[in-house]
């Protein structure tokens, strides 16, 4: 999934980062409110992990403007501060759920998984097209009983195919879906690693559910209804 890291502490946004992206996640970072708010509101995010204190106006702030703009995608707050009246603060604010640091970013994860599924959309624990089946949770994948052996990238490919089967998805939305929004878009990083995907999903099944279809993208195969 995408998530936004609003952080002005550059050490801390840079172990975020890397440790979101080797969980499969696409991650963008933004150092202040302002420049949070402006990302927020013009990109898609399946999550905010948003610091509390922040310059240009603080992370309270920031939602509480998110919230007020309809936007009601899943925010975690961070705080060094372990003061229940700044975890109030934030949850009234609108935030989802907070951590104090210090904190495990195996934890952050998993919080980020948790909120991701209380959106409006529907987000199963497992997710499944035909025989193809994916648990975000535990990073496993299948194809009917067989475990795929996927690389993170190539996992978080899979499963941004089975949150939108038979949907063309351009190269451009799976680009900032899967890599970032600042990802050079012109690459052919998108062909390779949809290559790469299906040597491990379709070729060794004698299938072909990940499509091309010219001119526009790619599309996982909607199962023919029984």
């Amino acid at each position: 999934m995408r998530v936004l890291v609003v952080e002005d502490e550059a050490r801390m946004a840079r172990l975020i980062k890397r440790g979101l992206e080797e969980e499969g996640h696409a991650v963008d970072v933004a150092s202040d409110g302002p420049d949070g708010l402006w990302m927020a509101t013009e990109n898609g995010y399946a999550a905010i992990v948003l610091d509390l204190m922040l310059p240009g106006f603080d992370g309270v702030e920031l939602c509480r403007r998110l919230r007020t703009r309809g936007l009601w995608v899943p925010v975690l707050m961070l705080t060094a501060r372990d003061a229940v009246g700044d975890r109030v603060r934030g949850l009234d604010a609108g935030a989802d759920d907070y951590l104090v640091k210090p904190f495990s970013l195996l934890e952050l994860a998993a919080r980020l998984r948790a909120l991701a599924r209380r959106d409006d959309r529907a987000r199963p624990a497992v997710l499944a097209a035909g025989d193809l089946s994916l648990d975000p949770a535990t990073k496993q994948a299948w194809r009917g009983r067989a475990e795929l052996q996927l690389s993170p990238k190539e996992f978080s490919l899979l499963e941004f195919f089975l949150r939108h089967p038979g949907t063309v998805l351009t190269r451009s939305q799976i680009v900032e879906a899967v890599w970032d929004f600042a990802y050079d878009a012109s690459s052919n990083v998108v062909d390779q690693y949809v290559a790469y995907l299906r040597r491990k999903v379709d070729v060794p099944y004698g299938r072909h559910d990940i499509e091309t279809v010219r001119g526009m993208g790619y599309r996982l195969r909607q199962p023919e209804p029984a």
